[in-house]
């Protein structure tokens, strides 16, 4: 029985471990060079960039036209690490980032300088409204991204992604550029003052208030029931166990 107990232990301390994990802490970008470097973005973006998209960004089979995209989106897919991309074929999902920030600033001023574009927004989340970033969140993303921020299926094999990482910045670029199948949400849709609504309750399910307790990482149901299999219900059993143990010794 002990030997079991430890057991559970052991199972309940690697699920929460993986639930932590999933939603830890992203790399910030903290600075940004106020003078990119166009000649050095052009020589990354010809290493690292130009076998999908072409030598001058124009586009291949394998990569789209970038001259139009704008500096939004370059920061959004750079800084997520979206990009660059191994397989061509296969989703832009979030990993670390490729390059450091003074790389990503020059590639995303290469990028920008290929054609006009929408820039980096300005997204101050204590500028936004709570309620109401939370009510434009439900009506225009929750169903993709679930009410909880964690993601879900689209067709076609895809899937929205959890914001579990993303910073406001990245909120206001994927808003303002639509990335992937989303849809792009222009000023005439969403106001600026709206996006920054958004962005600071897509913040605020990132660390929402646990009024029931421990979170187990907010990845959802799974976990939990993970939990209440291996440890509440042989918690249950052994004191079953125990009671009749200790009522067959008082006969």
């Amino acid at each position: 029985m002990r030997r079991l107990a430890v057991l559970l232990v052991v199972a309940l301390a690697v699920t929460v471990f993986l639930a932590l994990a999933a939603h830890a802490t992203p790399r910030v970008r903290t600075s940004a060079r106020s003078a990119p470097d166009l000649t050095r973005g052009r020589q990354l973006f010809l290493t690292s960039c130009s076998t999908c998209h072409g030598a001058g960004g124009h586009g291949t089979d394998d990569g789209p036209d970038l001259a139009g995209v704008g500096a939004a989106s370059a920061d959004f897919m750079l800084t997520t690490g979206r990009m660059p991309l191994a397989d061509p074929n296969a989703q832009a999902v979030r990993k670390p980032p490729a390059f450091s920030p003074a790389e990503i600033d020059d590639l995303v001023a290469y990028v920008a300088s290929l054609g006009s574009g929408p820039a980096i927004p300005d997204v101050n989340t204590r500028r936004g409204n709570l309620s109401e970033g939370g009510r434009l969140f439900r009506f225009n993303c929750a169903a993709c991204h679930s009410s909880t921020g964690a993601g879900g299926a689209l067709s076609l094999g895809k899937d929205a992604p959890p914001l579990h990482q993303a910073t406001a910045v990245q909120i206001g670029e994927a808003i303002r550029t639509g990335p992937g199948q989303m849809p792009v949400f222009g000023p005439d849709t969403l106001t600026d003052h709206q996006v920054d609504s958004v962005a600071r309750y897509v913040k605020y399910l990132q660390h929402p208030d646990d009024p029931g307790g421990f979170s187990l990482g907010r990845i959802g149901p799974i976990t939990e029931g993970m939990v209440a299999l291996l440890l509440g219900i042989p918690i249950l059993l052994f004191v079953c166990v125990r009671i009749e143990e200790s009522h067959e010794r008082s006969r």
